[in-house]
């Protein structure tokens, strides 16, 4: 097995997860813990950036983004059954990551925009809050579907990694 993930980087996956969905699921219901959940998603979004670029190597964006050909390229490899092994996020992933985090920013920060004096009760604002959140929790459902998909075809477990931080090394047999 071989370090992929670090530490922070997984606290604030798992961090993340658990806060989205709880801003999600609170919407409308727990006033308070909805905002407190969106203001914890924006210190992560803040601090997931920043370790994209004082990170590890695997954090940085520099080593997973790709160009939209090389991920529109590794989308048909998949579909033709042989997407190939990386350590760190594949390209499909990395572009995933890219768009979460988009989304996350637009979703927190309409959000936070409702609550001041000048943007309360703009529909607009509201309107970008509601669709980018309902946009989010899709590709949410895409991404866990993409992760699933993915431990099927190269036979290791992606979950436990971001769990654990470590992957079988190439040279390892699939679990």
């Amino acid at each position: 097995m071989v370090a992929v993930w670090d530490l922070p980087l997984r606290i604030t996956h798992w961090l993340l997860a658990a806060s989205v969905l709880t801003a999600y699921f609170s919407a409308n219901i727990f006033d308070t813990l909805h905002e407190v959940s969106g203001y914890t998603v924006i210190v992560l979004i803040v601090f997931r950036i920043a370790w994209g670029f004082a990170g590890s190597r695997t954090s940085r964006f520099a080593s997973s983004v790709r160009p939209p050909s090389a991920v529109l390229r590794y989308l048909r490899l998949i579909g033709q059954g042989r997407p190939g092994r990386y350590l760190g996020l594949n390209p499909a992933g990395a572009a995933m990551a890219l768009a979460l985090l988009v989304l996350l920013a637009i979703s927190t920060v309409s959000g936070w925009m409702q609550l001041t004096e000048r943007f309360f009760g703009v529909a607009w604002v509201e309107a970008v809050h509601t669709w980018s959140s309902h946009l989010l929790l899709a590709l949410i459902i895409v991404h866990v579907l993409g992760v699933l998909l993915m431990c099927a075809v190269q036979g290791e477990n992606l979950v436990r990694a971001m769990i654990t931080g470590r992957k079988r090394d190439r040279r390892e047999q699939p679990e």
